[in-house]
């Protein structure tokens, strides 16, 4: 699997368009659809996946879904974030229409087209953080980064499951790339020092 990351213009968030065999899925919606169908070229979107609820990760969802007709899959926990602005601050940013929605549970797994998914509930950045695994890649969002990991001090953060969340990903998810919501990618060796270090933390 081929992973490409676009770097948006709303608060530096990352999309990735992940291609295998002809098809592509996209992660997170900051970058504009334009920007996305420069990556996606002539693969087939088998859809769009949302790690979580805040305006910078979803602002494009609709029009992504809509270029390339597929659907978008994210925690059910994420409707409360996407409806009201003042917890997805994005100002005037909400969603009202889930028809086009399919809603995950934690621990599912799933398959579109080529891609066999595991997703996973990761709470502590927000109530509907939702990781996802594939071929190796782990899609984060904004739980994990490169060199640190996400704030819990905004709407439905909570470092206790921040906590929790960090000790699933180092004990039951097993990756080998680590894609971000902000920053560069990285890799499973150099996040064992990265999750040791503020397990130990958020532990105190």
């Amino acid at each position: 699997m081929q992973t490409e990351q676009i770097v948006s213009s709303l608060l530096e968030s990352n999309t990735f368009v992940a291609k295998k065999s002809g098809e592509c899925l996209i992660v997170d919606a900051g970058a504009t659809p334009d920007q996305v169908a420069q990556k996606v070229g002539n693969d087939k979107v088998m859809g769009l996946l949302l790690t979580h609820g805040h305006y910078d990760h979803c602002f494009y969802a609709l029009e992504i879904t809509k270029k390339f007709g597929c659907k978008i899959f994210a925690s059910k926990k994420i409707v409360e974030n996407l409806t009201d602005p003042a917890k997805n601050y994005g100002e005037t940013f909400k969603i009202e229409d889930f028809s086009n929605f399919v809603f995950l549970e934690d621990k599912q797994e799933f398959s579109l087209g080529e891609f066999e998914i595991s997703a996973t509930l990761l709470p502590g950045h927000s109530k509907c953080s939702m990781g996802y695994l594939i071929d190796g890649t782990f899609f984060a969002g904004d739980v994990l980064f490169g060199q640190g990991i996400g704030r819990t001090d905004l709407y439905g953060g909570d470092k206790h499951e921040m906590l929790q969340s960090l000790i699933t990903i180092q004990n039951n998810i097993a990756f080998d790339i680590l894609a971000s919501g902000h920053g560069e990618m990285s890799t499973a060796e150099k996040q064992k020092r990265n999750l040791n270090l503020f397990i130990r933390f958020l532990s105190r």
